[in-house]
This record gives C-alpha cells, sequence and structure tokens, in this order.
C-alpha cells in the first residue's frame, strides 16, 4: 500500500536531565540531536511514543 500515512516530529528540547525511558523513546523514533527530524507512520503504536515525549517533539 502506497498511500501510508506518515508523521514529521522534530526534537524541539533536549533530552538532558529527563527520564532515561523517554530518552529511550527518542531514540526509538529515530531522535538524536536537537532539532533533528523524523518521518514515521502513522501507527498507535508511533503516536503513543510521540504523546509520551510531547514536552520534548513538535509533530510538523
Amino acid at each position: 500500500m502506497a498511500d501510508k500515512k506518515t508523521l514529521k516530529v522534530k526534537l524541539v528540547r533536549s533530552p538532558i536531565g529527563t527520564r532515561e525511558s523517554h530518552r529511550a523513546t527518542l531514540r526509538g523514533l529515530g531522535l538524536r540531536k536537537l532539532n533533528s527530524e523524523s518521518v514515521l507512520e502513522d501507527t498507535p503504536a508511533v503516536r503513543g511514543m510521540i504523546n509520551k515525549v510531547s514536552y520534548l517533539v513538535k509533530v510538523l
């Protein structure tokens, strides 16, 4: 299916001083450095990960 929905996520706040599980979630989303962007498939699992670290990321 070529019409898969995607989400573009950008890391806008530093994960320094956050919980280890939140930093691991950012890695799972493919976000490493500040202002890095990642294009992800729109699934419930990815939405849950974004929701968990919503204070660090911005959905574009």
